[in-house]
Order: C-alpha cells, then sequence, then structure tokens
C-alpha cells in the first residue's frame, strides 16, 4: 500500500536537535518502504542551514529547502510535501518530540485497516504530553473546543506525525495554520482517517515555537474559518459514460 515515503519536516531554529533526529531516522530505513527526508529550514536565524549541510553529505535520501523568511510552519509543511516524490507523506516536528520510531506503527494501522484505499490520513495521537501543565492544559481545551465545533472526532488534531497522501494534501485549501486542522479538512473531501496513538517525549535542545498568546486568538479565527469550509463545501457524485 505505502509503496514509497517522504518524510517533511519543518524547522525553526533547530539546530541542535537535527543530528539525534537524522540518527533516529536513519536507524529505521531499513524497515520502512523507500524513504527520502525533506526537512524545511523555514527562515532560521541560528545554524540550521549549516548543521543541515553538514549532515546532507553522504547521505543522498536526504534534501533540504530553504525559506529566505520565516513563513510559519503550515506553509513549511506545504514547500515540502510539494518538493516530494513520493505518494505518501509522514510529517514530523522538527524539536524532537515526535518519535520517528512510530511511523511503522502509522503505516501498518492504515495496511490493517479494512478499506486502505479509503483512507487519506492517518494521525497520531499522544500518549502522553511531555510538555508544561500550562501547555497541556490549553491544548486540551482547544482540542475539545475544535472538536466538538467542527465534529472531527479528533482528540489531538495537533499531534505533528501524520501519514498522509501527498495528491490529498495538495487538493486541501492552503492558509496559515491549516496543519492542526488537517484531519477535518480531509473529511471534508470524504477521505476517511485513522487515528494511533503515539509517543511525545520532553524537548531536549531549544525553546518552543508556540504558546498561549501566539495560538489562542489566531486559533479561534480559524476555528471559524473551517468552519465555514466545511459548510460551503459541496461533493460532487459523479457517474462515468453518462
Amino acid at each position: 500500500m505505502v509503496s514509497a515515503l517522504s518524510a517533511v519536516i519543518p524547522l525553526h531554529n533547530e539546530a541542535p536537535n537535527l543530528a539525534r533526529l537524522v540518527a533516529e531516522l536513519e536507524a529505521i530505513r531499513a524497515g520502512l518502504p523507500p524513504l527520502e527526508v525533506i526537512f524545511i529550514d523555514d527562515g532560521s536565524s541560528d545554524g540550521t542551514v549549516r548543521e543541515l549541510k553538514r549532515l546532507a553529505a553522504g547521505r543522498p535520501w536526504l534534501r533540504f529547502v530553504r525559506h529566505r523568511h520565516n513563513c510559519g510552519q503550515s506553509t513549511a509543511i506545504r514547500t515540502g510535501v510539494k518538493a516530494a516524490r513520493h505518494p505518501w507523506i509522514v510529517t514530523l516536528d522538527g524539536d524532537g518530540q515526535n518519535d520517528p520510531a512510530d511511523i511503522p506503527r502509522l503505516i501498518e494501522a492504515l495496511e490493517r485497516h479494512p478499506t486502505p484505499e479509503r483512507v487519506q490520513l492517518v494521525a497520531g495521537q499522544r500518549r502522553r504530553r511531555e510538555d508544561s501543565w500550562l501547555r497541556r492544559l490549553s491544548s486540551r481545551i482547544a482540542n475539545a473546543v475544535r472538536s466538538r465545533v467542527l465534529g472531527d472526532r479528533t482528540p489531538d488534531s495537533g499531534c505533528g506525525l501524520k501519514l498522509i497522501r501527498r495528491d490529498a494534501f495538495l487538493e486541501l485549501p492552503y492558509f496559515d495554520h491549516m496543519h492542526r486542522f488537517l484531519p477535518a479538512l480531509v473529511q471534508r473531501q470524504g477521505g476517511e482517517i485513522v487515528l494511533v496513538e503515539v509517543n511525545h517525549r520532553p524537548r531536549l535542545e531549544g525553546r518552543p515555537h508556540y504558546g498561549i498568546g501566539n495560538r489562542l486568538w489566531v486559533g479561534i479565527v480559524d476555528l471559524l474559518g473551517v468552519l465555514w469550509l466545511q459548510r460551503r463545501y459541496r461533493r460532487a457524485d459523479i457517474e462515468e459514460g453518462c
């Protein structure tokens, strides 16, 4: 089912985390379908690009793309998906909190599904959040409100570890912060989703890029926008040969 895979990993000032993440990806490559890894440097101001160049040397399966200016995580993911060569995309956060060892579990969940051809998204669900109590509380509230309003039946839409069809992703409406609404957007266009529990690890280096201040009000606006998109969408049932 997953004949080849592109890992798309957005980065912003994550230089200290890269060597560990690349080593973990290298360790699991043999057990996966043919894998390419695409890092997207989203206008970092630290040594991220220098570290990417060092790590890419001698690893033909590792590529990177650079934004001259910071454009946000959703734009970085979209840049990576457009650059990908394979039909399935796995996304991970670049801070090391997602565990690459969980990627095979996403693929297995897809291939065990009764109708895998209808599945467009396999979404990781963090079993135990390794964040501060305030981040965990704000995320729990935001997820509950989002799920109630959009009806996406997804407890943890913000988990960065996801497996998605490349063509399905590129058909989704694009907007800033869209990565937080992928389950609802996929369901909107008729795709099925599968949820899989995954690990979540503490951040070892660097600082978080999201907090309550830069997520709350933007999230409310985005939530209303996605609700509008859901209500305005019309899906056609097409009969061939009429």
